[in-house]
């Protein structure tokens, strides 16, 4: 039998109680949903080095860590196919380094080259780590898709050319920038695909226009007001976690937070995500 005295508590901590428990489904919704949905991140960037009317649309992805969506992907290969891009670039760690069953990552890859023939793939730490590194490197060759081994290949678009160079994963101590820019041209537009963004700390003055990284997830899970608290390679409250860094001199450092997971299972304040960057030329 309750005290009618005691009411008013009974009363308080049921209504702590019941706020406590929306407070925690809300935020399981929430993260479910930013994990398990993705979002198209647009970019838009100018360079004097492109001619007028001419615009440049790539399409990146990043850090999947073998993940499957639970709509097996199709509303990620539609966000693709819908992108039209120019070509598309993966920028590693397309599988974990705990996966032993690939064939799910390299299902995608088949369907992204249904979409679209030119994906182009430098290497990420988790794929260095993993057993499988030189089978799935095999395997992504033979679908086709041109992996960047410390090199650079040069790409025309309706008349225009433009540098694509790829290096294998910095976190790792992979990568060779001398022989990836060798006979660069530093008068045509140059994108460099870097795994880790710590290249543009230990390269500074690298001679590209634009680089395009991932690894770090963009903290995975955000806070507000703080944004993430650690990333790899950055430590605590790092100072390149996502989105576009300037590098001087008309350079930028584009860092796309990811699709997967790693460790814990879960994003928040940060959907999975990829990116479609827009470069223009410069107007007056």
């Amino acid at each position: 039998m309750i005290d009618k005295q005691n009411k008013p508590y009974y009363k308080r901590t049921w209504f702590r109680v019941g706020l406590s428990l929306t407070l925690i489904a809300s935020l399981s919704l929430r993260v479910y949903f930013e994990t398990n949905t993705i979002k198209v991140n647009k970019v838009q960037l100018q360079s004097n080095k492109l001619p007028e009317e001419f615009q440049l649309n790539v399409v990146q992805l990043t850090d999947l860590h073998n993940k499957v969506f639970p709509d097996q992907n199709q509303k990620l290969l539609e966000a693709i196919e819908q992108a039209e891009a120019d070509f598309i670039v993966i920028t590693g760690d397309w599988i974990d380094r705990k996966t032993v069953d690939t064939s799910h990552a390299l299902t995608l890859v088949d369907q992204i080259k249904a979409i679209h023939d030119h994906v182009y793939y430098v290497t990420g730490n988790h794929e260095w780590e993993n057993a499988l590194f030189s089978r799935f490197m095999d395997d992504l060759a033979k679908r086709g898709v041109i992996i960047l081994h410390n090199q650079h290949v040069t790409l025309s678009f309706r008349g225009v050319d433009i540098q694509l160079v790829g290096i294998d994963d910095a976190s790792t101590n992979h990568e060779n920038l001398v022989t990836a820019f060798e006979s660069i041209d530093e008068n045509l537009y140059t994108i460099l695909l870097s795994h880790s963004p710590v290249v543009t700390k230990r390269y500074p003055n690298v001679s590209a226009d634009l680089v395009l990284s991932g690894h770090t997830h963009g903290g995975q899970v955000r806070f507000p007001l703080i944004g993430a608290l650690i990333a790899p390679d950055d430590g605590l409250l790092p100072t390149l976690d996502k989105g576009t860094f300037p590098l001087g001199n008309d350079r930028y450092l584009y860092i796309d937070s990811g699709l997967g997971t790693t460790g814990a299972p879960l994003r928040l304040l940060n959907q999975s995500q990829i990116s479609l960057i827009e470069i223009y030329p410069f107007h007056d």
